[in-house]
C-alpha cells in the first residue's frame, strides 16, 4: 500500500547531505491532490541550521501550493550504509506535519524497506497537539 512512498524516499536517500552526523534521512509525502514530494536532511557546519528530511519535503509541497498532507514515509541509514531502524520524525517535524494535516488521519510510515515498515498516525506520535484551529 505504501510501497510507492517508501521507494520514493529510498530513491533520494543518497542525496542526503550528512557529513557531520553520518545519519542520512529521506522522506516522501503524498498530498490530498495526489502529488508526491521528497526531501532529504541537509546538515550545516552550524549544527542548528540543518534541515530535516520531513521539513524539506513539506517545504517543497507548500512552495508548490499544497496545503494538506495525507501520508509520509521516512527512511534512513548510517554512514556505513546500514539501515538505521524505523526512523521517527523529531518533535519539530511532528509539529510542522501537524500544521498541514489532520493528525488523526495523517499516516506516518517509518520504513526499513518497502515490505518492512511501521505505520502510526501523527496523533499517536504527537498526542494533544497544538494546531492552527487554536488561533482562530
Amino acid at each position: 500500500m505504501y510501497e510507492k512512498l517508501i521507494n520514493g524516499a529510498l530513491e533520494v536517500l543518497d542525496n542526503s547531505y550528512a557529513p557531520y552526523s553520518g545519519f542520512h534521512v529521506a522522506a516522501c509525502l503524498l498530498t490530498d491532490t495526489g502529488n508526491i514530494y521528497t526531501g532529504v536532511n541537509v546538515e550545516n557546519a552550524s549544527y542548528p541550521a540543518g534541515i530535516c528530511a520531513e521539513c524539506n519535503a513539506v517545504a517543497k509541497a507548500v512552495s508548490s501550493g499544497e496545503r494538506h498532507i495525507r501520508s509520509i514515509a521516512i527512511v534512513g541509514k548510517d554512514s556505513k550504509g546500514s539501515d538505521s531502524g524505523y526512523i521517527s520524525p523529531c518533535g519539530i517535524c511532528r509539529q510542522v506535519l501537524r500544521e498541514f494535516s489532520d493528525p488523526a488521519e495523517l499516516k506516518v510510515i517509518m520504513a526499513k524497506s518497502a515490505s518492512d515498515y511501521k505505520e502510526m498516525t501523527l496523533e499517536e506520535l504527537l498526542p494533544f497537539s497544538f494546531g492552527p484551529e487554536y488561533l482562530k
